[in-house]
């Protein structure tokens, strides 16, 4: 992966506690400039991921929701494909450390022989900012509301600036100047005078992902998608077994696609489907989040790949 690829979400599955013959268990691969942060790899991910094209050396980032199967038994199987091939660059895997002991037989579930790549990032507390290093984007976790310990997660790529190329040119500012004044902030033109950078940009904004899986309706999945490009969450019930979603600590179509409208989503991606409903219920999923959402919806499904809705132009906000 270049630093030109896409950014999207690939989904490598889609069930929730049991896999179907149409859905995998879980595991999605965010693609974002060469990095990949897989979430939740369930079980049969890799395998999912040579049907997606993806390989382990595009994984950069694992991030764990919770401990429950559908959501981690896939670990080993990632883990020693990372080993196997040979990945080199430093792979992070986040997950709840209240399950530090689940994660500890899942990566080392099997003989043999390990890698040195893979660094802990244990998290606790209501809310974490993971430190990224390079990486193009900040992570932070927040605490859901599920019968075991569980996080979500949201990137954020940092606001930029848009250059205006007659702003530049009226003030004589070009070539290398035009670099240096996106580094330092100011130059001094050929005329003498000094040139601001915010005389010759508008700010733009950073892109960003929030990926939501088991909770009930909770502030935590509030602020997570608070005003996010994407929102992947679950939908794991139909909005007529509410009670049934609330005694699991799930959500239903209507809750998903609400916490999206209040929260100003531009793409509300719905995943995590119950087994109990049949292939021709799934209409009923997206008349359920259209009902409150009028945004742009996916109910996702195996294999799909979704790419970031385009960047919000500076000058409009749009």
């Amino acid at each position: 992966m270049g630093p030109m690829s896409p950014r999207e979400l690939i989904v490598l599955g889609s069930a929730s506690a049991v896999p179907t013959k149409a859905r995998n268990h879980n595991g999605y691969l965010l693609r974002w400039d060469g990095h990949g942060v897989l979430f939740d790899p369930g079980e049969g991910t890799q395998r999912q991921m040579i049907h997606a094209g993806v390989s382990a050396n595009d994984v950069t980032w694992i991030c764990v929701t919770h401990f429950h199967g559908d959501h981690c038994l896939g670990l080993p199987g990632v883990v020693q494909r990372i080993a196997r091939d040979g990945v080199r660059h430093p792979v992070d895997a986040a997950f709840p450390a209240s399950g530090a002991d689940y994660w500890r037989r899942l990566r080392h579930a099997a003989v043999f022989r390990d890698t040195d790549v893979i660094r802990e990032r244990p998290i606790s507390g209501e809310r974490v900012s993971l430190d990224t290093g390079g990486a193009p984007f900040t992570l932070v976790a927040r605490r859901l509301s599920h019968p075991v310990e569980t996080y979500g997660y949201r990137l954020d790529e940092p606001e930029g600036r848009t250059m205006l190329p007659a702003e530049l040119a009226a003030r004589g500012v070009q070539g290398p100047l035009i670099r240096k004044l996106q580094e330092e902030g100011r130059v001094t033109a050929p005329n003498g005078r000094t040139v601001t950078l915010e005389e010759c940009s508008v700010a733009r904004p950073g892109q960003s992902v929030a990926f939501v899986m088991d909770t009930r309706l909770c502030d935590g999945a509030r602020e997570l998608a608070e005003g996010v490009d994407m929102l992947v969450i679950e939908s794991t019930f139909l909005h007529e077994d509410v009670a049934l979603a609330a005694d699991y600590g799930h959500l239903t179509a209507t809750q998903a696609a609400t916490v999206a409208a209040e929260a100003g989503v531009r793409h509300l991606v719905l995943a995590h489907f119950s087994e109990r409903y049949r292939v021709d219920d799934e209409n009923r999923f997206l008349d359920e989040a259209s009902a409150v959402f009028d945004g742009t919806i996916t109910l996702v499904h195996d294999l799909d790949r979704i790419p970031l809705p385009p960047r919000r132009r500076p000058q409009t906000g749009e």
